[in-house]
């Protein structure tokens, strides 16, 4: 059965703590994270835009 309700129930084995203990973090809101920063360069690629921007919903 795949549980739905929330990814916080989630079990996370080793293979993904190291890899989140290895991801580049930044403050976004300076432009400085540089995950979110390959997001909207591949995007904007990716749609022939010239910038992308992400704005995630709390809705």
């Amino acid at each position: 059965m795949i549980d739905l309700r929330s990814d916080t129930v989630t079990k996370l084995g080793p293979a993904m703590r190291a890899a989140m203990a290895a991801a580049e973090v930044g403050d976004d809101v300076y432009g400085e994270d540089p995950t979110v920063r390959a997001l909207e360069e591949r995007t904007a690629e990716l749609l022939g835009k010239e910038a992308g921007l992400f704005v995630p919903s709390g809705t």
